[in-house]
């Protein structure tokens, strides 16, 4: 099953011993998981993949869960990569590609994250979790909990969206709604879990949300026949989908798996909440908290990401850049994704539409490169939002063709 040797924290390097409950490092720095590479290498390759399950789990070599039994899963992963042909042409990228990981278990790539979570929950003989979260991951927890027979803590924002809300609740899950942001939630969260005896799965607190996320690293490589594409495009909130597919990409080249030849990530946020645009642009290594943080997109209303180093790591050393748009511009962007292609996307995918169109405008990536979005949930599951574009036409307003009409 897996290679997992140890876990490693990525501020101080000190080395810590798997099989263990752990969050952060003593010096504060979160743990990443490691693996006998090398062993994977003379025991695993590609070609067994194809008999691999259709799920992330069929790269259970390089996840941490040790006994099959404890493993978590609703299907997750392995979504579809979309050939985005019409929306491409009106922008000028014809290699445009789209990796839709709203089509995952609770409509969004948390599913990724959550189920190694709960899995390594599973294995280590936890029985209470406790998480803050905007929205979608605060749902993934409550599923699969929920399916692991865990009990399950969340602390959302009070003006969270409401299928969220309700997708909690019907799971069963202990639901707190906080007036403030994911922030403040993560403070109640850190304040309780002791006395509560809650073991904290909050982003990148504990080491294994990230080994789910980085499969989608892995599912862009096979998906692309082990040629990874030019540039990848990724919504950032707390930003572990670029941190995991970075330690992805490292793991398959030691695998010899790929090359060493890297996309440039591009981290997008969002004019009202814009910590990592402005420590790279500033050419800072960490960021700052981003007072009265404000945007339609939950999933980007993260004033500091605890892996912001680690984000502005990966997007240095591929040669990508962080870049924000408006509230204004994402939504229009999703409402011209969902025109062109058929596809209804979350706002925080739909960002990432937005600025491609700016890089592209300003010359920083060339038409013919081979680009993909990561949309990452379901844009059903954002309805308040774009409401905001959709206005119903009130009786009285008169019969109006696309609008009301009152049957005589």
């Amino acid at each position: 099953m897996t290679t997992l040797s140890h876990l490693e924290c990525s501020l101080c390097k000190k080395r810590h011993e798997a099989g263990l409950a752990h969050n952060l490092c003593e010096c504060g720095g979160p743990l990443l998981v490691r693996y006998d590479l090398e062993k994977a290498r003379q025991n695993w390759s590609r070609e067994w993949l194809m008999r691999a399950p259709s799920t992330m789990w069929r790269y259970a070599p390089v996840l941490p869960a040790a006994k099959p039994e404890n493993i978590v899963s609703l299907g997750e992963g392995y979504t579809p990569l979309i050939r985005a042909k019409r929306l491409g042409a009106s922008l000028g990228a014809p290699n445009l590609w789209v990796k839709d990981e709203g089509l995952n278990p609770t409509g969004s790539f948390k599913a990724r994250g959550l189920s190694c979570a709960v899995s390594m929950c599973a294995e280590l003989g936890i029985r209470k979790i406790a998480i803050p979260s905007a929205g979608n991951a605060a749902s993934a927890s409550a599923a699969y909990a929920a399916a692991a027979g865990i009990e399950c803590h969340i602390f959302m924002p009070q003006d969270v969206p409401q299928s969220n809300f309700i997708e909690c609740k019907a799971f069963g899950a202990q639901v707190t709604l906080v007036d403030g942001l994911i922030s403040d939630c993560g403070r109640i969260v850190g304040e309780r879990k002791q006395a509560e005896g809650w073991f904290e799965v909050s982003t990148l607190k504990e080491p294994y949300r990230i080994e789910g996320k980085k499969t989608m690293g892995y599912e862009v490589a096979e998906q692309f026949h082990w040629n990874l594409p030019d540039v990848i495009f990724y919504p950032t909130g707390g930003g572990v989908g670029i941190i995991g597919m970075w330690k992805a990409f490292h793991e398959m080249e030691a695998l010899g798996w790929i090359g060493p030849r890297r996309p440039k990530m591009i981290a997008v946020q969002v004019e009202g909440c814009q910590p990592v645009v402005r420590a790279y642009n500033e050419g800072k290594q960490r960021s700052e908290f981003w007072q009265n943080a404000s945007t339609v997109a939950a999933g980007l209303r993260v004033p500091k990401p605890l892996g912001d180093f680690l984000i502005l790591e990966s997007v240095r050393e591929s040669g990508g850049t962080a870049i924000a748009v408006s509230d204004d511009e994402m939504l229009d962007a999703g409402i011209g994704l969902a025109t062109q292609e058929g596809m209804f996307v979350a706002p925080e995918g739909a960002a990432c539409v937005a600025a491609l169109k700016k890089l592209l405008d300003s010359g920083f990536l060339k038409p013919e490169e081979r680009m993909v979005i990561y949309n990452t949930g379901a844009g059903l599951k954002y309805l308040e939002a774009y409401s905001t574009k959709f206005p119903r036409i009130a009786p009285g307003d008169g019969d109006k063709l696309g609008g009301l009409i009152t049957p005589r």
